[in-house]
């Protein structure tokens, strides 16, 4: 059986293995392939049967030109990359990793949260700079410093992740409150549900964790950053567009919104212009909470299992039944 795995390089730099899919067939593993709909794409596909991809896109234009591909496999939780639904009408299965990064994720977002409240980086560039040495005082900050026990921790999208960072928030000292449309008795141990609207006023730090939909996109806009507190806190690490960046910019200028942390914007990679390059009290990085080694490996095994799967004939994980 041939496997292509068509971008490759962000799932596995060089510190994961292979021989897992290797072991189930002929592997061809390209770093980077394209992030755009390309003949390419078809091109390495040739006649595999088995696709793995991250966001490399999966047109109908490729899979009308690739008649031998019978599962697409996604590295990653989100498989919008490939048009699933004219693969379910080729009858081409499409899987994906549905939980691989809960721990990773939910400490990222706590970080984001730590370093607004800190600048924990920006100190240590300052003291490798000589500033300490040279300070009349023995001691410094260039930033108002926050402590977190006690304030309110509004979380919209309370999944896993969501209460993994719940979790944590609580343990800081966070009164805990979430916005789901599915409310658990997991979530209630942790928080109280709300509707929106009572968790975009009471909160002080906002965190998204919700997937994107049609219903949501755009959700933090001026309509709702204006329900905020003044001087209240976004965290986004979930979907960039689940936020109006200009919004949130002018917000951050204006100082309704005192910061924003952020591991997603709604065009990735960033575009020189994007308004949130210009604002202050606004960190950005480059999509990378789910990056730790951990949360890769538990991708790689799971892309494992579902080529085994399919190949025994019993698909898993499989996102357009």
């Amino acid at each position: 059986m041939k496997i292509v795995v068509l971008d490759g390089y962000t799932e596995n730099p060089g510190d994961l293995s292979w021989a897992g899919l290797e072991a189930l067939g002929e592997v061809a593993v390209y770093d980077r392939t394209s992030y755009v709909d390309d003949p390419i794409i078809a091109e390495r596909i040739g006649d595999a049967e088995v696709v793995i991809t991250n966001k490399t896109p999966i047109t109908k234009a490729t899979i009308d030109k690739c008649p031998n591909m019978k599962l697409i496999a996604f590295l990653a939780t989100g498989y919008n990359a490939a048009d699933y639904n004219y693969a379910k009408e080729k009858g081409i299965l499409v899987a994906n990793v549905p939980t691989y990064g809960t721990a990773s994720v939910g400490q990222y977002a706590i970080a984001l949260l730590l370093e607004i409240c800190h600048h924990i980086g920006h100190h240590s560039e300052t003291v490798h700079a000589g500033k300490w040495q040279n300070h009349i005082d023995w001691c410094y900050w260039d930033y108002p410093l926050i402590e977190l026990d006690g304030k309110t921790a509004g979380i919209i999208g309370f999944g896993r992740i969501g209460q993994t960072t719940g979790k944590i928030a609580k343990a800081l000292g966070m009164n805990v409150i979430a916005y789901d449309l599915y409310p658990n008795d997991f979530g209630k141990a942790i928080g109280e549900y709300v509707d929106l609207d009572t968790l975009l006023a009471k909160s002080d730090v906002i965190f998204l964790h919700c997937n994107l939909t049609a219903d949501n996109e755009g959700m933090i806009n001026k309509d709702s950053i204006a329900k905020m507190k003044d001087g209240a806190i976004l965290i986004n690490n979930s979907r960039g567009q689940l936020i109006n960046e200009t919004d949130v910019a002018e917000a951050l200028k204006s100082g309704k919104l005192a910061a924003a942390g952020l591991d997603v914007v709604y065009t990735e990679p960033i575009k020189a212009d994007n308004p949130l390059l210009g604002a202050p009290n606004c960190i950005i990085t480059p999509h990378m909470s789910w990056g730790a080694k951990e949360a890769r490996q538990r991708i790689m095994d799971i892309t494992v299992d579902n080529v085994k799967a399919y190949i025994d004939g019993n698909p898993i994980n499989i996102v357009n039944k």
